[in-house]
């Protein structure tokens, strides 16, 4: 299927995707056309779902509104619930499927992605009003590879609103782009880098460190809404510390810790 124009000026996608129809690999086709052409200059957003039946109708309805050039990608690891039926109902989407794993979701998507630009949306974070637009916008600029926007969470809670203020000041200071974020990257740099490492979690940090050798991502302004559900839902505190407990495992190299520490919050 094509892909999605949301803009009023004329835009001729009979012949883009005639361009789709008869390329032989994503690298070579990218490779070609980005000397000659800007028939491949729009967006891929790319959704791993798993059980995301309550988040992801409101997502879908904000991420569809958008402006721009881009294609929707919604690849389910295994629901059990009505996540698969809310994403086959709206035939805008690309629906795909993968074994379950975040990292082994987006990966297999970006495979599949025909966009310059790759953008990893999580299920249940909002994009702000004109974010597409405004990444379109970037598309030309060449020291703009890879970047992500600031975070917030629903609600009123001032514990949220510090998590995310913190949040905002390391993605500041480190470059390093946590998937909440959006993060968005141009997918021939993506596929050089190899894609997200294929782990259960982490695999935004550790992608993000493979970008930083090579580029300075770019933190835009505008904010990502998370649903706060799962936080509050766990406790802020617990959801907090859980978070940190991961991070200093991946820091100082210690035991991975155990299944259960991951159980689902839906």
């Amino acid at each position: 299927m094509p892909w999605i124009v949301h803009d009023p000026a004329p835009v001729s996608t009979g012949a883009r995707f005639g361009l789709i129809l008869t390329q032989t690999s994503h690298f070579d086709l990218v490779t070609q056309l980005t000397t000659t052409s800007t028939c491949l200059k729009m967006i891929s957003v790319i959704i791993p779902t798993y059980n995301e039946e309550k988040a992801l109708p409101k997502i879908l309805d904000a991420l569809l509104r958008q402006r721009g050039e881009y294609e929707v990608i919604v690849v389910d690891g295994g629901s059990t619930d009505r996540t698969r039926d809310i994403i086959q109902a709206e035939p805008l989407l690309r629906y795909e499927t993968a074994p379950r794993g975040r990292a082994l979701q987006m990966n297999s998507a970006a495979r599949r992605a025909r966009g310059d630009w790759l953008l990893f949306l999580h299920a249940d974070t909002l994009l702000p009003d004109g974010a597409l637009c405004l990444l379109n916008s970037l598309e030309n600029d060449a020291a703009c590879q890879a970047g992500g926007f600031r975070h917030c969470f629903t609600g009123t809670d001032w514990r949220l609103r510090m998590i995310s203020r913190l949040d905002n000041l390391r993605a500041r200071l480190t470059r390093i782009i946590y998937g909440d974020q959006a993060l968005f990257v141009k997918r021939r740099l993506f596929e050089q880098l190899g894609g997200f490492p294929e782990q259960p979690v982490l695999e935004d940090l550790l992608f993000s460190k493979k970008l930083k050798r090579v580029t300075r991502p770019i933190i835009l302004n505008q904010c990502v809404v998370t649903d706060s559900r799962k936080f509050v839902q766990m406790g802020i505190w617990r959801s907090l510390a859980r978070c940190l407990i991961i991070l200093l495992c991946h820091v100082f190299k210690l035991p991975f810790l155990p299944k259960r520490f991951f159980a689902d919050i839906r």
